[in-house]
């Protein structure tokens, strides 16, 4: 049985409301712990279950139908039917996220009907194949409010048993639901500091057990991996990238974009800025996503000279401009620098631009597209459907997608939302992922690691999505 009480550092401690999506990873540490997704993502691209612990389809891949696992409780002792599950979907479905920018769940789902035919079992159908709804439902954590108006009422291992928040600042505290048949901690106490040095920090003064996302430090060399710690690393899904604008100026031009990558180093721009606490990007999604290992593609190779000649007979004589945000991802503006840097060695004039305000700068781009010539960008989903979706597709045209078209994506993707079984599905979205390096819709960088500390002997894991696991 338990005893323990385990102190978490975390840069953010917030339980958001149903109608609100992030994939800020203090908020997953929390949520993983607390609530319970209806499938888990697996890296690779899979899912496992999760509160839905078994499920079919018809042949075609159009029906759906997802079994609620026994013995499903909320924390306030209430049942977890179907009809929970059900009203949590359609309440999620035109959910926004912290910068109050809408989702795109309600167009994944907008041709289906989902209905509870019993209180166990939730269906789903739909008049095409909707096969990537198993991607889908691994962002749904369905949670009910308590009866002080919080959301923290969630069927996972731990109950929140006190949530505050004042100015931005939070505190919370979780007891473990099942001490019977789990060696996990009984108490959980999450501890809001924003700084990465700090977190770290009280990690080594004995003020707190955990201390996460130690690649936010602004000074990564104060994770000097010493041995008195236990130390974990993880490379994640996101995606640091540059979104080129495809409607017009040079970027419009499928060499230049290609040009582009050829010019940066990215394993020099790793080394440098992340110091080493990265993985150069080989196309729009991570080695962990649906398709990767069948792309079994390389990151696009460090060319000069090959870039030069792309760019032959171009007029690149006019500056372009590079817009940055200051963090999301981290280390905006060495990035950008970086890049810059690289760009102009191979004949660009770059003007770089700073925008201070994060959440106008996502809306700038979501919203009026005003990325310049390229803007960097965080690429967040763990799903190579929701991203081709969202950021790619010309079909789409959703809010991230910003002008890029090619024929031969968009027959892929057409092909890959046709196939049901989940090996057909890994090829034909490793084909669009090839394509994509061929004919670059981004400026592709680098995949992010996570790193995590603990005081020695807790067993703690940090999943690539973000998912935190305590045994």
């Amino acid at each position: 049985m338990a005893t323990s009480t385990l102190r978490i550092a975390l840069e953010n401690v917030d339980f958001r409301l149903p109608t609100q999506v992030t994939d800020d990873n203090s908020v997953v540490a929390l949520k993983s712990l607390t609530f319970e997704p209806l499938l888990r993502w697996q890296p690779g691209g899979l899912v496992k279950p999760g509160l839905f612990d078994r499920w079919e389809h018809s042949p075609d891949g159009k029906i759906w139908h997802f079994h609620i696992r026994d013995n499903a409780f909320f924390h306030d002792g209430k049942a977890c039917t179907a009809h929970d599950v059900e009203s949590f979907i359609k309440g999620f479905l035109n959910s926004r996220d912290y910068f109050d920018m809408p989702w795109s769940y309600a167009r994944y789902l907008a041709r289906a009907t989902i209905s509870a035919p019993d209180d166990q079992n939730v269906k789903i159908e739909n008049p095409e194949p909707l096969a990537d709804i198993l991607d889908i439902l691994c962002d749904f954590w369905p949670c009910r409010m308590s009866e002080d108006g919080k959301p923290v009422l969630g069927t996972g291992k731990y109950r929140v048993v006190e949530f505050d928040r004042h100015n931005n600042v939070g505190k919370a505290t979780l007891h473990l639901v099942d001490k019977a048949r789990s060696r996990a901690p009984e108490v959980i106490i999450a501890i809001h500091e924003r700084d990465g040095e700090r977190r770290l920090n009280a990690l080594r003064a004995g003020e707190v057990d955990v201390a996460l996302n130690l690649e936010r430090a602004d000074n990564l060399n104060v994770l000097n991996f010493d041995p008195s710690l236990a130390w974990g690393r993880v490379t994640s899904t996101l995606s640091a990238m540059f979104y080129l604008d495809s409607t017009k100026g040079v970027f419009s031009s499928p060499d230049a974009r290609l040009a582009a990558n050829f010019a940066v180093d990215n394993t020099a721009l790793v080394k440098d800025v992340f110091q080493g606490l990265a993985r150069p990007s080989a196309t729009i999604v991570s080695p962990h996503h649906l398709g990767f290992k069948a792309a079994e593609l390389n990151p696009i190779p460090y060319d000069v000279a090959a870039a030069k000649e792309l760019l032959q007979g171009m007029d690149i004589s006019a500056p372009i401009r590079l817009r940055t945000p200051q963090y999301m991802p981290e280390h905006a503006e060495k990035i950008s620098k970086f890049v810059a840097s690289s760009l102009e060695a191979v004949g660009f004039k770059v003007n770089i631009e700073v925008e201070t305000n994060r959440p106008e700068y996502a809306r700038s781009i979501g919203f009026r597209k005003n990325i310049g010539d390229l803007a960097l960008f965080d690429s967040t989903p763990n799903s190579t459907f929701r991203v081709l979706d969202d950021k790619i597709s010309s079909a789409s045209r959703n809010t991230w997608w910003l002008g890029y078209h090619d024929d031969e994506v968009q027959e892929l993707i057409k092909i890959a939302r046709e196939k049901v079984e989940n090996s057909d599905r890994a090829i034909a979205y490793g084909e669009c992922l090839r394509r994509l390096q061929a004919n670059p819709a981004w400026l592709y960088i680098a995949h992010p690691d996570v790193v995590w500390a603990t005081r020695p002997g807790i067993n703690l894991t940090i999943g690539p999505s973000g998912i935190l696991t305590l045994e």
